[in-house]
């Protein structure tokens, strides 16, 4: 299991915000400010305070790691091909790799180059992926998609392809190249003060531990931002009243519904603490005592009355009264009824059946006991007497009978008795009256206290009596749909008067004693203190709101404690920290220039970090910068680099992306010897746009014995990154260079024959600019066989064996450079001079050419003469 491997399992028990980190940390050594808010956020809503932007973790996923090298499998990349919606790249290109020794491929600024780089970043799994990889932006959005590309791959010696496509997990043979770019620099040197070197991927726990540091400073920083303004109720927590308890023990763990609770006073609570405050300053308590008393006496006879008055008069006496009148009605109307048919015969006398003829028939009734005291009235015979006229009766007695039938029915006795209960009633009703004894001095009294209440008792004896007006008019003209208001008894306020009137006295007659003093007095306090609590309750419920943010960020302090980070760094190191390591480490600085430093084995840890210090011996200073230039710092990225991979144990090849940005051309050529070096035992594969490098890079192979296949990419009408198998015309040999003006020729040919003059004269110019750099590399290459070349280290002695130089070769290439220089210059394309012919162009080429085999084959005659050989 590499390291990469081993943390991304490790991470998988951290808490999601922890995890989150190593995946960022995973693409960037050193977080930007963004993500660092995103980790804060996400920390503090692991611990209870809410990301307003809803901001979720993204653990590392172990797809997203090179898995650990498997023995016996040999991997070579031969070519990636197929780039689609990968930037401007074209499509159906294909860019092909040596499986053995070195592959360049040049690429100048705006070439598509970093199209290429990109993808084997993601496909192989790298750690620098910020680039991101976009569509062709000149196409529409409907006519794009996911960026993908193919590979050809030989694992020992089968060839087979794999598609990668972004976004989904790379093909697990890609991931056995490993790849060196600007990001691998920075996980080598520590840029802060202690010079440190870290393992590949024991950075990642370096970083994590740093990020822990600046989220802990940002904790700190809020915590005290949310530090509690107490002043404006800290007073208040110096009592032993509730309240005050409560503020002295004020924390997050306060309920605001306890505040709330304390700080909510009633109006009778309110009221009750003013009653106190007022009793306990009077001078003369049990005189005001027996006052209250008296008025209190008062208040309970008026409440008493009000009450007993407007029960003549409220909805439950109306609708009795009303009952009884609407009944009588009703059954007066049966009656009426039955005494109308009983007067409908014509023979009988008006007045028949009224209540005058009643009462005569009761009389004559009770009459008949002593005049036929043997007879049951009405029944007395046809022989018998009427008890009025004295008269025989004949027919007579059956009419009688009629008569008493209709006294006897029940509809009159029901309108006999519905008379009699209203009558009574309207006697009890008439004979009240409704004053309530609210006289002017209980009024003034009732004032002094409530102004609003003594107005009220004075309308409602107005109304009052309007009412009992209104009821008794009503049961004279049995209309009642006029009638006013039953009037608001306003007794419950008097009883609440009654109740803290006497209260009051009770307060004043305890002040004599101190226990009962000693009680109000608290109660005061309570009271007292709850009023300034509700004055203050939202500074309060804020500092709660504060306390508890503190709370939760001191959490967010114990979760940033790098302890585990220290203790996993510590267990890493002592698996990948060695001897063996120190030892290719200072071997690896040697051969790229960096000698003067070593690696002095000190496996420790500090703050999450597994420190190798890089000591200086021939310096001291605080700040690497200060000893190391930014190119000398690449080549020991370089050297780390190439150390860790060789121990790691692999065969798999190296992808190099401007491995020397930055540097001088002395290490230049330190680092082309070196990945030559390395080039006999592993494929390697060079992005670069460093011309010089290149040729340093194909010299060095030459000389070694290493294979070395050279590419260019260049941008075309076809779009971006077309793979070609020649070098720019700069990096070319003369011999090359001479095919390369006479691959151009005929289009000059062809143009100068359409009469494009404008185009002709401007190629033309620009070949014999060709032409004259030709001769140049001719001179530094053939005449002088590579004795001295320009930015190369050293002078190769040796080849000066083949070295002549006579009076022709003057000649012709001074003739050769002035022609050259010529129609090379600016006069040429102002139109000064005449523009040779192609056939001239032509026979200047060859003239190179033919100089060139000459020189070439004399050189060699002319080192076997001097070496013997």
């Amino acid at each position: 299991m590499t390291i990469l491997q081993d943390i991304v399992s490790w991470s998988l028990g951290l808490p999601a915000w922890q995890s989150d980190a190593i995946a960022r940390l995973f693409v960037k050594r050193i977080l930007p400010p963004e993500d660092l808010d995103d980790l804060y956020a996400l920390l503090k809503a692991a611990h209870g305070i809410p990301d307003l932007k809803g901001r979720v973790a993204n653990r590392l996923s172990a797809d997203k790691v090179s898995p650990a090298s498997i023995a016996n499998v040999d991997i070579k990349l031969l070519a990636v091909k197929n780039l689609r919606n990968v930037n401007a790249i074209a499509e159906k290109q294909r860019l092909a790799f040596g499986a053995t020794g070195l592959t360049i491929v040049y690429g100048d600024n705006g070439s598509g180059k970093s199209g290429y780089s990109r993808v084997l970043k993601r496909a192989c799994r790298a750690r620098d992926q910020n680039e991101q990889i976009h569509p062709n932006a000149n196409l529409p959005p409907n006519k794009t998609g996911i960026a993908q590309a193919e590979f050809e791959l030989s694992t020992n010696g089968v060839e087979s392809e794999v598609t990668w496509v972004n976004g989904t997990t790379a093909p697990p043979a890609l991931s056995s190249l490993a790849i060196f770019d600007s990001h691998c620099a920075r996980a080598y040197l520590d840029d802060e003060d202690d010079f440190a070197y870290v393992p590949y991927g024991l950075d990642i726990l370096e970083g994590l531990a740093q990020t822990c540091k600046q989220l802990d400073t940002l904790s700190r920083n809020e915590y005290a931002q949310n530090q509690p303004d107490t002043s404006a109720f800290s007073d208040l927590g110096n009592d032993e009243t509730k309240a005050g308890k409560l503020i002295a023990s004020l924390s997050a763990k306060t309920k605001p519904e306890q505040v709330e609770a304390l700080a909510t006073i009633s109006a009778e609570e309110n009221g009750r603490r003013e009653e106190l405050d007022k009793a306990l300053k009077t001078h003369n308590p049990k005189e005001r005592a027996a006052q209250l008393r008296l008025r209190a006496a008062r208040l309970m006879k008026l409440d008493k009355t009000i009450l007993e008055k407007h029960a003549l008069v409220n909805s439950v006496a109306l609708a009795r009264i009303r009952n009884l009148a609407e009944a009588f009605q009703k059954d007066n109307a049966v009656s009426e009824l039955a005494a109308k048919i009983l007067t409908e015969d014509e023979s009988l006398l008006p007045g028949t059946g009224g209540d005058l003829w009643k009462e005569l028939f009761e009389s004559a009734r009770k009459f008949c006991t002593k005049a036929h005291p043997n007879k049951v009235f009405p029944d007395l015979g046809s022989d018998g007497k009427c008890p009025l006229c004295q008269q025989l009766l004949s027919d007579g007695n059956e009419r009688l009978i009629r008569f008493d039938k209709f006294v006897q029915d029940e509809a009159e006795k029901k309108a006999k008795a519905s008379k009699s209960a209203l009558a009574e009633e309207r006697k009890v009703l008439f004979s009240q009256n409704v004053d309530v004894g609210f006289d002017d001095a209980l009024f003034s009294e009732v004032e002094a206290i409530d102004e609003k209440m003594a107005a009220n008792i004075r309308e409602f004896e107005k109304s009052l009596l309007a009412r009992y007006t209104g009821i008794k008019g009503a049961c004279a003209s049995l209309k009642w749909d006029a009638l006013p208001e039953d009037p608001e008894c306003p007794t419950k306020a008097i009883q609440v008067l009654i109740a803290r009137t006497s209260q009051e006295a009770t307060d004043l007659e305890k002040i004599t004693d101190e226990k009962l003093k000693a009680a109000m007095d608290a109660e005061l306090a309570e009271l007292d203190a709850r009023l300034r609590l509700s004055k203050v309750k939202t500074a309060v419920l804020w500092a709660i709101t504060k306390y508890d943010i503190q709370g939760k960020l001191n959490k967010c302090l114990g979760a940033v404690k790098t302890t585990t980070i220290s203790l996993k760094t510590t267990e890493l190191a002592e698996k990948v920290i060695s001897k063996e390591l120190a030892e290719a480490l200072n071997s690896e600085f040697k051969e790229l220039g960096a000698s003067g430093l070593s690696v002095s084995l000190q496996s420790r840890s500090a703050k999450g970090k597994a420190l190798h210090k890089l000591k200086l011996d021939f310096l001291q200073s605080k700040n690497l910068g200060d000893i190391l230039s930014e190119g000398e710092q690449r080549a020991i990225a370089i050297g780390s680099f190439l150390a860790e991979v060789n121990l790691g144990g692999g065969a798999g090849g190296i992808v190099f992306d401007d491995p020397v940005s930055s540097l001088d051309h002395k290490r230049r050529e330190r680092v082309a010897s070196r990945l030559v070096k390395e080039g006999k035992k592993r494929q390697i594969i060079i992005f670069t746009h460093d011309i010089y490098f290149v040729c340093v890079l194909m010299e060095e192979a030459n000389q070694s014995g290493v294979p070395c296949i050279t590419q260019s990419l260049a941008r075309r009408p076809e779009g971006y990154g077309v793979a070609d198998p020649a070098l720019p015309f700069e990096g070319l040999g003369t011999k090359d260079r001479v095919a390369s003006l006479r691959g151009a020729h005929p289009q000059i040919v062809k143009l100068y024959k359409d009469g494009d003059e404008s185009e002709h004269r401007k190629r033309t110019v620009d070949a014999y600019r060709l032409l004259r750099i030709s001769w140049e590399r001719a001179i530094e290459e053939v005449l002088f066989r590579n004795v001295v070349v320009r930015f190369r280290k050293g002078v190769s002695t040796q080849p000066l064996a083949g070295v002549v130089v006579d009076d022709n070769d003057y000649v012709q290439i001074e003739a050769a450079m002035t022609k050259c220089s010529t129609y090379a210059h600016d006069q040429a394309l102002l139109g000064g001079t005449q523009i040779p012919h192609p056939d001239e162009l032509l026979a200047d080429i060859n003239a190179l050419e033919d100089w060139r085999l000459k020189a070439v084959k004399r050189g060699v005659e002319v080192q076997k003469k001097r070496t013997g050989s």
